[in-house]
């Protein structure tokens, strides 16, 4: 029996991906665990940055934490908006500069459909893991997030920036050669960031451990589900695929205290 607050898995990019879930005093390794029944029960909330027994209202935070801290402003969701380049204060800007001010990617995925996505270089390929891509590769290298947010809002112009997380999970997917979308899509990089444009780099593919896709995803809500058992098929993305086709997605849950055990 294992208790704690939910928080994102973390991975190994290893064939297949490892994933590990921090329970606060145990880390599970999560890949040793298919093929055994998992028992998942809600026990309270606690808010990731606070840390009081307040309802989660988004990201992990409770809702006076969402609307006061950095982690998230608008500007996490919507990099276009960052400001730190130009020393201008969000909400905290020593934070806000050490985020925003740092190598950023501006990247094509395909983990439903191809889509376009920014994160920073230090989240690279974690990022990618984290949506469920089973390919990936980088379109241009910026020194800040600002230039990477201008560029996405550019590029998906022509481009999906959205997953379809239904057909990730039921591995309805078709491989697609991205190299040749990564230049046709040159062209619309906007003057700003078109000297920081990738050549000559290859496409990066990803292995998830997912032993049964299921046919018809249905979406485990601890809200109306609080206690659920099932046996554990396959991980992908940030969600738990069980043989009963329920899938359940650890990063929608952060900041709710369950307790697992594994029969």
């Amino acid at each position: 029996m294992f208790t704690g607050v939910l928080t994102k898995m973390t991975t190994e990019n290893a064939s297949p991906i490892q994933y590990y879930l921090d329970m606060g005093s145990d880390f599970i390794n999560m890949n040793q665990l298919l093929d055994r029944e998992i028992a998942i029960s809600f026990e309270r909330f606690e808010c990731l940055n606070c840390h009081l027994e307040r309802p989660i209202y988004r990201q992990g935070f409770c809702k006076s934490c969402f609307f006061e801290i950095p982690q998230a402003a608008d500007w996490v969701m919507r990099p276009e908006l960052s400001k730190a380049h130009l020393d201008q204060e969000d909400r905290d800007l020593a934070y806000e500069k050490k985020v925003q001010l740092q190598p950023h990617i501006v990247y094509l995925a395909n983990s439903s459909s191809v889509k376009v996505g920014v994160t920073r270089k230090s989240q690279v390929p974690t990022r990618w893991i984290d949506q469920g891509a089973h390919e990936a590769i980088e379109i241009v290298e910026v020194p800040n997030r600002y230039l990477a947010g201008i560029t996405e809002v550019a590029l998906k112009e022509h481009i999906a920036d959205k997953t379809n997380w239904r057909k990730m999970l039921t591995n309805s997917v078709e491989d697609e050669d991205l190299v040749v979308q990564r230049d046709q899509l040159r062209q619309y990089i906007p003057d700003e960031a078109k000297d920081y444009f990738i050549e000559n780099n290859s496409e990066t593919n990803l292995e998830f451990p997912v032993l049964q896709y299921p046919e018809k995803v249905k979406s485990l809500s601890l809200d109306k589900t609080p206690n659920y058992s099932g046996v554990l098929k396959g991980i992908k993305g940030q969600y738990l695929i069980f043989e009963d086709n329920t899938v359940f997605n650890i990063r929608a849950n952060e900041g709710y205290v369950v307790s697992i055990s594994v029969n």
